[in-house]
């Protein structure tokens, strides 16, 4: 049997990077795209990439270019990892086009257009693709309604895709966690902490059902869960929205 390939979008960042050595770990052959070139350079230093490239992904030529040239490189795709993203906050009345265009492109364009590129190489190896959501899309928050907007809409995709490629064997997941420990929860904390990071990470975790004990996900918490939904032993799992979120998309 031939060693299965997956394709990361976002590998450069925390939760990327935690996806890739999780499937590295299993011996699996690792793809990788972001648009922080020395991140994927660093990458490919603990994890070994078959290919990578640095790739902005918001327009579907580019992503039609990033399949050709993974599928050029390995000969197969068996999985696909949307976990690029980014995150810009703001009343909606004062929110800008540019943020807003950016939010959307990254967060829900890219996927979009990744997995249309990738699907008929999915049907071939009968794969999979795995959507990082959000807590976000789950439920509403004040001055986040373009990254909630754009959350929500990858979780409809996702289960819509699901529906259109279940005849084909190919499964198709959404992962919804909450507020991760990586370097993009540090520079949001920076950029709208209004000069008191901690502080603001204090109230985030503020809002978790665990009080005290409240703490943020780790990476390899994540990327546990969708090295799973990529294995043969999850075949009956696709069109999900899985939260991993300590509950705090359950309720008040």
């Amino acid at each position: 049997m031939s060693t299965p390939v997956i394709l990361i979008t976002g590998a450069a960042g925390g939760l990327g990077r935690a996806i890739a050595k999780r499937f590295s770990q299993s011996r699996w052959r690792v793809t990788a795209s972001d648009v922080d070139k020395a991140g994927l350079h660093a990458l490919n230093t603990v994890v070994p990439l078959d290919f990578s490239a640095t790739a902005d992904l918001r327009s579907a030529s580019n992503c039609q270019e990033l399949i050709a040239e993974t599928l050029v490189a390995t000969g197969r795709l068996d999985a696909v990892v949307n976990a690029a993203g980014v995150w810009r906050e703001g009343p909606v009345e004062t929110f800008g086009e540019d943020d807003f265009d950016l939010v959307m492109g990254v967060n829900l364009k890219a996927a979009f257009y990744i997995s249309q590129a990738a699907i008929p190489h999915l049907k071939e190896s009968r794969g999979c693709i795995v959507n990082i959501a959000s807590d976000a899309g789950r439920q509403a928050y004040r001055g986040s309604a373009a990254y909630c907007a754009s959350k929500a809409a990858l979780v409809m995709l996702s289960k819509t895709l699901a529906l259109e490629l279940a005849g084909h064997g190919v499964r198709v997941n959404a992962v919804s966690p909450g507020d991760i420990a990586t370097p993009m929860l540090d520079y949001q904390a920076e950029r709208y902490g209004k000069g008191n990071p901690t502080g603001y990470k204090r109230e985030l975790l503020s809002l978790y059902p665990q009080g005290r004990e409240a703490r943020f996900l780790r990476p390899e918490e994540v990327a546990e869960l969708v090295w799973y939904l990529c294995q043969p032993q999850a075949e009956a799992i696709t069109g999900a929205d899985l939260a991993i979120d300590f509950g705090l998309s359950a309720g008040r």
